[in-house]
């Protein structure tokens, strides 16, 4: 081989490379792991709304349509955040930090793929479920992320609404209606969000000090963060068995949820008890910030199973 073949020969391996950098880039400013929460409350809301399998051309314009609705709320959160995100390490490799991404293209990127969201929605679902989907963008978007969070440490509770409407996009989209076993799940998520997030910034308190950004376990101590946390844990619990009676759950869904709950709310304790002792550790937050994630996903792994096991207990 001569010398004169390696830059030809080179050239396109480097252009993929950086395709692929581009790409992954990309991927990264729509906050993946967000996603992967909010789906794992759709299929089964869609699953027990249909009382079955909804069919699968609404299935994956559901899925796609609400993952490609929270991509572009998360694609503008980072570059609303911009200033911020340089300033905490839990952050700072975020792809507008690192000049990956230009501001521009990020906030191109977010209204494509916000427009696209909606068009799947209304299309592959119902109209209902699109301006659900915008909502849902909207919420986070204006009402956390610009209003909100860096002025109340109310934040994450009344911006965390935005993270319920993957239930009720859901419902809406095999019923077309949202009626009120979908509420009753909204509302679940809503509670479940201050104790889920707020452990997390407790750990990561220093950087959004740094920041100025006002969450509560940043700006308040453990003991009153802990009372909060037992006490939306408990509110969550409570409405989450509000299924029996109102929402047609049946066994599979109530043990599970008061088994799961128990246990959390056993965890939610746990921490109180340390914060009063003033013996709280990052490792025994996170604890209760994991514990949250495998709370929720067993609750709605359970409202799947539940259409397919037996009636609902209360008829």
């Amino acid at each position: 081989m001569s010398t004169t073949d390696t830059p030809l020969n080179a050239s396109p391996s480097r252009g993929r490379a950086g395709l692929a950098r581009k790409a992954k880039a990309y991927f990264a400013l729509t906050k993946p792991r967000v996603i992967e929460l909010l789906l794992v409350s759709t299929l089964p809301t869609m699953i027990y709304a249909e009382r079955g399998f909804p069919s699968v051309g609404l299935i994956l314009a559901t899925l796609v349509g609400g993952a490609f609705a929270a991509g572009s709320a998360g694609a503008f959160n980072c570059y609303l955040d911009r200033d911020i995100d340089k300033l905490m390490h839990r952050t700072e490799n975020r792809p507008l930090v690192t000049g990956e991404v230009t501001p521009r293209e990020a906030l191109v990127f977010s209204w494509l793929l916000g427009a696209a969201a909606i068009a799947i929605l209304w299309f592959g679902a119902n109209p209902l479920a699109a301006w659900l989907g915008f909502a849902a963008i909207f919420f986070y978007v204006v009402i956390y992320t610009i209003i909100l969070k860096r002025r109340t440490a109310q934040n994450i509770v009344w911006g965390g609404a935005a993270g319920c409407f993957p239930v009720v996009i859901a419902w809406a989209a095999v019923t077309n209606t949202v009626e009120m076993p979908a509420i009753i799940l909204f509302m679940v998520i809503f509670l479940w969000t201050p104790p889920h997030y707020w452990p997390l910034s407790m750990r990561y308190g220093e950087d959004y000090r740094n920041a100025n950004v006002p969450m509560l376990g940043a700006i308040a101590g453990a003991k009153v963060v802990s009372v909060q946390v037992v006490l939306y844990a408990w509110a969550m619990v409570a409405c989450s068995l509000l299924m029996v009676p109102a929402g047609g759950a049946g066994w599979v869904y109530t043990v599970t949820a008061v088994l799961a709950g128990a246990w959390f709310l056993y965890e939610s304790h746990a921490l109180y008890s340390r914060a009063q002792r003033e013996d709280i550790s990052d490792k025994r937050a996170m604890k209760v910030f994991h514990g949250s994630i495998s709370y929720l996903t067993l609750l709605f792994i359970a409202l799947a199973v539940d259409p397919f096991v037996g009636s609902a207990i209360i008829g």
